[in-house]
This record gives C-alpha cells, sequence and structure tokens, in this order.
C-alpha cells in the first residue's frame, strides 16, 4: 500500500508540497487528520485546502521560498497546518520547545534568523517580552484557529496554483531544529524535504503501514517524533493520525478506543505511567484490538518495563533507535516474531555501523561509537561548519552513542560518548546547566551529572563548590537555574560540596563524582 503513491504518477514526489497533494487527488474524501480535543476532522482534500488557505496567510506577511517560520503552539492540528504551508511556500519551519523559557527562546529565533513566527495566545505574551530583541522578526502572527485566522483566503486558495510554480526540490531545507549542544548552546539541525520524505518512507515502509492505519500522535509536535513516525508516515502510507494536546494516562486508553488507534509513538516514561495508572490492564469496557503495538525510543526501555508493559496490556512494544540528525530513526525492531526485545532493532533503510575511536570498524559484539550514512540524515548544522564537520568526519555522520552489533545485525545502544542526559525523552546537556551556575555569584565550579531514575530514565543532579566566604543554599541555587533554564532542564538536587575530582589535565571527573555520591559506577 505504501507504494501507491509512485503508481499514481509518473515520478514519486521530491517534495512535502507534491506528496500531500498526490494524496489529495488519489483519496480526497478519506479523513487523515482528527483532532481529539474538540472532535474536528479533515479529509485530505480538506487539509490540502487549509493549508493552501494558511500558506496564503504566509504569502501575506511577505513569507518566501528559504524563510525561516517559527512555529509555537500546543500540539494541535494548528500545528500540523503550519507546518505543511511552510513546505508549501518552500520556507522553513522552525518548531520552538514550548518548554523553553524566554531567553532560549530568544537564542533559537536570533539564531534560526526567523522572519515570521505563528503563535499560539498561550504563548504570545512570552514572545512580547522578547520581540525587542530579535532583529530579524518581521511578523507574530496569531494561530489559534485555523479557519479564523485565514478566512479571507477561503475562496482563493481552494486550487492552491499559486503554489505549484514554486520550484523546490529534495536539497531544499524545510526543518531547522535545535538541538542541544556539547558547547551548552543549542545547534539548529537542517532537514530537507528528501530527509523527511525518505525517513516517511523507511519507517512506515519497515512497519507495514497502510491506508488502514490509524496512529496517535501524542508526542509533542516540536520534536521530529511526533513529526516522522506518527504524521509524516501516516500521510506517506495514505492513512490517517489522530492529535492529541498532551499525554494523559487517565485518558489514554479511552482515545485508543475512540479512535480506533492502531499504534502511537511513546518513550519509557510514558509506558511506566500507564503500567502505574492501569496495573490491571486496559478497562474492559474499551476496545483496543486493533491496536497493532506501541513504538517506543528517544532512550533505551528497561527490559522489565517492555516486559510489564506487554503482559499487562497485551501491546508489542516496537523499539527504535535515532535523532533529529537522523530525520527520527534510523532502526526499528522488526513488529513479527523476528523483534527482539533488549536491542534498538535493525536499520531500515539508511547504512549504519559502529566505529573505534580511530574510525575503523569494530568487530561484531564489541563497543564502539554508532555512526549513520543515508538519505534520512540531516544536510548539516545551521552556520555551524565546525559542528557540521566534525559530524561528518570519514563521510559518516557521528552520533556520539555507544553501542555494539551482534553477529545478527541487530544493534544495541549501551551508552553515550557525550554526557548527555536523557530525562522523559527530552535530550540535555551538561554544559548548558553548568553555564548558568557559573553565572551565580556564589559559585566557583559546577557540575552536572544524570543519576538513574525509575520513572524519567536519568534524573538531572548538580554539585557546586562555593566561592571562599560565599553563602548560599540549594534553594537560591534551584532558583537560580529556574529562573534561566526550561523546567525539564533544571537540577532537582544540587549538592554543595568541598571540591571535584579533578583529571590531570583540570578536567572534571564527573563519573567519578558520580560514583562518589550514588554508589553506582558509571565507567
Amino acid at each position: 500500500m505504501t507504494n501507491l503513491i509512485k503508481n499514481e504518477t509518473n515520478s514519486p514526489p521530491n517534495n512535502l508540497r507534491k506528496l500531500l497533494e498526490q494524496r489529495a487527488a488519489a483519496t480526497p474524501e478519506k479523513v487523515f487528520l482528527f483532532s481529539e480535543p474538540d472532535g474536528r476532522e479533515f479529509t485530505y482534500s480538506e487539509f490540502d485546502f487549509a493549508v493552501n488557505r494558511a500558506a496564503s496567510l504566509l504569502v501575506r506577511h511577505d513569507i518566501g521560498k528559504g524563510d525561516v517560520v517559527s512555529l509555537l503552539m500546543p500540539n494541535s492540528v494548528e500545528y500540523i497546518i503550519a507546518y505543511f504551508a511552510c513546505w508549501k511556500l518552500g520556507a522553513v519551519a522552525g518548531p520552538v520547545n514550548s518548554l523553553l523559557k524566554e531567553n532560549e527562546i530568544a537564542f533559537v529565533l536570533n539564531n534560526s534568523e526567523t522572519k515570521a513566527i505563528l503563535v499560539h495566545s498561550e504563548f504570545q505574551a512570552r514572545i512580547e517580552k522578547i520581540r525587542a530583541g530579535l532583529p530579524a522578526l518581521q511578523s507574530v502572527i496569531t494561530f489559534d484557529d485555523e479557519a479564523q485566522a485565514t478566512l479571507e483566503f477561503e475562496e482563493r486558495e481552494k486550487s492552491g496554483r499559486d503554489f505549484r510554480a514554486l520550484s523546490i526540490d529534495k536539497d531544499h531545507d524545510a526543518i531547522i531544529i535545535y538541538t542541544s549542544g556539547t558547547t551548552g548552546k543549542p545547534k539548529g539541525c537542517l532537514l530537507t524535504h528528501g530527509n523527511l520524505i525518505a525517513n516517511a518512507r523507511q519507517i512506515s515502509e519497515w512497519l507495514n503501514f497502510s491506508s488502514s492505519d490509524r496512529l496517535l500522535t501524542v508526542m509533542p509536535l516540536f520534536h521530529m517524533n511526533a513529526v516522522s513516525v506518527t504524521t509524516m508516515s501516516a500521510l506517506y502510507a495514505g492513512g490517517s493520525t489522530v492529535v492529541s494536546p498532551k499525554f494523559s494516562a487517565s485518558q489514554f486508553w479511552k482515545i485508543v478506543s475512540d479512535y480506533r488507534i492502531t499504534s502511537f509513538g511513546s518513550v519509557a516514561t510514558m509506558l511506566s505511567m500507564l503500567l502505574s495508572k492501569y496495573p490491571d490492564g486496559i478497562p474492559q469496557d474499551l476496545t483496543t484490538s486493533q491496536l497493532r503495538f506501541a513504538m517506543c525510543g528517544s532512550a533505551p526501555v528497561p527490559a522489565e518495563v517492555i516486559k510489564r508493559f506487554e503482559a499487562t496490556f497485551n501491546c508489542p512494544v516496537v523499539e527504535g533507535y535515532g535523532l533529529s540528525e537522523s530525520t527520527c530513526r534510523s532502526t526499528f525492531n522488526p513488529p513479527d516474531e523476528r523483534r527482539r526485545p533488549g536491542s534498538c532493532g535493525l536499520p531500515i533503510g539508511n547504512e549504519m555501523k559502529v566505529f573505534d575511536d580511530d574510525d575503523r570498524e569494530v568487530a561484531d559484539g564489541q563497543l564502539g561509537e554508532i555512526v549513520l550514512r543515508g538519505e534520512n540524515i540531516l544536510k548539516g548544522y545551521y552556520k555551524n561548519p565546525e559542528a557540521t564537520a566534525s559530524a561528518f568526519r570519514n563521510g559518516w555522520f557521528h552520533t556520539g552513542d555507544v553501542g555494539y552489533r551482534d553477529e545478527d545485525g541487530y544493534f544495541f545502544i549501551v551508552d553515550r560518548k557525550s554526557d548527555m542526559i536523557i530525562r522523559g525523552g527530552e535530550n540535555i546537556y551538561p554544559r548548558e546547566i553548568d553555564e548558568v551556575l557559573y553565572q551565580h555569584p556564589a559559585v566557583a565550579a559546577a557540575a552536572t551529572i544524570g543519576i538513574p531514575d525509575p520513572l524519567y530514565g536519568e534524573e538531572v543532579v548538580a554539585f557546586v563548590v562555593l566561592k571562599e566566604g560565599s553563602k548560599v543554599g540549594e534553594a537560591d541555587l534551584i532558583s537560580h537555574c529556574t529562573e534561566r533554564l526550561a523546567d525539564y532542564k533544571c537540577p532537582k538536587s544540587i549538592h554543595i560540596v568541598k571540591d571535584i575530582p579533578k583529571g590531570p589535565t583540570g578536567k572534571l571527573l564527573k563519573r567519578e563524582l558520580a560514583k562518589q555520591f550514588t554508589g553506582i559506577d558509571y565507567s
């Protein structure tokens, strides 16, 4: 079924506008998008029409090919329409993590040279606070209700003919999404039309998605997981997606039942929360027999959690591995008897190897750095040639993750070369937190680490050495962080210590510090 697009035209789609328009032409009356909170539905034809109207709204604000349009909204049909409105014009969509503080948002908007922002009124006051410091920003467009916001374009844009004349190819930028940076500053990851189409094809073909699948988008749409796994893959397969504002354990199984969901994206924390809320299984008055499997990624899932989830809910968990730089997914376990719990699976269409520190491939079973190559791998980091060159050494993208491949070709992720913390599916670089702590006048040294947490996978803990004569408490330091960092990044505890272990070159030995305070050997 996923080959349907290729049979509808002499040429497969090379841009996202063409992909959508082919779907709308092939199955105009099929419902593509469901809005869970308010019951709205959009057929493929209606969705394409709504995207045309939103694109016309952007044109009214002087947005054209290559311009960056930031998106700051809760999960909604408006968010998905906004993505495609950008792509209709060849503009670059810039999803903004709504959990960020104003100074963090300002960095993203300034670094990406955002020309306009589509924003929900819930977040509009935050943009107004920082607008004076955003010299490139020309337009702030409220986008709470797509029909109301684009009312004046209702009749004029039914055909979308004005947009089809624009030349867009597979190498044209589609998304700039910011990833946590090892230097303390996020990096703008540039993904192309070709990247998104390739990953949608890889995912939908590997998991055998078809027009009968209905996927649940409950992960945040400012992350590539929700964009690729449950939105773009549904479009590529000719299926449907249901968008929900956020994950709610108490409402989750009812949504799955009401909308006849066949699969959903998740992280380990969500699975644990469902197990806690429903220890006896899915309520008997709900229908979930159509549910094929749960897709899980962002961080390894503890084997015990998978075992309990599958036994409790009779729903297989298909693990995958990837990162924003690979659009989203690079591996998935096969959704059949070949599935191997504990492994992140097999490559789904890109090349994947394990290298040593000299960029030589290691033997099966030996640890090394995971490297990737393929049509789903990012174009590069925006205006950061040094980071791009470092990541693409010897023609392979270096992930910074440590793992191995077994003799059957299955990959296993066991560690990270960097100090990155993954808390509830969100990537956090300790360097960014350390730099904020160093801004406090009483702090002489700081080191942030991740420690195991049964619910979130890892939790953020910081250690601080005070300057001589300084007196400040844990609460004051935490408050200092909460004013400057997104809540998920903030340390949940800060230990004031006399010294932080250092190596011969003066480098802080964070793993040794973690061992001293947790009793766990991280080496």
